[in-house]
């Protein structure tokens, strides 16, 4: 066998089986809740009576989450991993009940972009 058939992914691919094996194989959170880019992650405070054990990579969104609130999108790209597998970590975080997940406001839920106009129109009057 030679070294090239033993490398089967280059160097810029990454480490592809270790972040198989930080979400156990799984592609997708384990979660009824929707994780979107915009979903803004909350760190829940421990509870001193739970001995949970967590994976570095867990441990690391905690740490992030524990300073400010996040996006989806900045989590995964603070922590260097995938998408994909930040949104399984947070999905099992979120059933752990270790973070609170707020989901974007819906864009029909946003204010009408005239009355912001308007109310802009108004404060450069003043």
């Amino acid at each position: 066998m030679t070294d090239s058939d033993q490398r089967w992914y280059d160097d810029e691919a990454g480490p592809l089986v270790r972040l198989y094996a930080v979400t156990t194989g799984r592609a997708h959170a384990g979660t009824e809740q929707r994780l979107d880019l915009m979903t803004v992650i909350h760190a829940v405070p421990p509870d001193p009576a739970r001995d949970l054990v967590l994976s570095p990579e867990q441990t690391a969104i905690l740490r992030l989450c524990g300073t400010r609130p996040h996006p989806v999108a900045d989590i995964a790209s603070d922590s260097g991993l995938p998408l994909t597998v930040v949104r399984v970590l947070l999905g099992d975080l979120l059933t752990a009940g270790l973070i609170r997940a707020t989901p974007p406001v819906p864009p029909a839920r946003l204010p009408d972009a005239r009355i912001l106009r308007r109310v802009i129109d108004g404060l450069r009057t003043l």
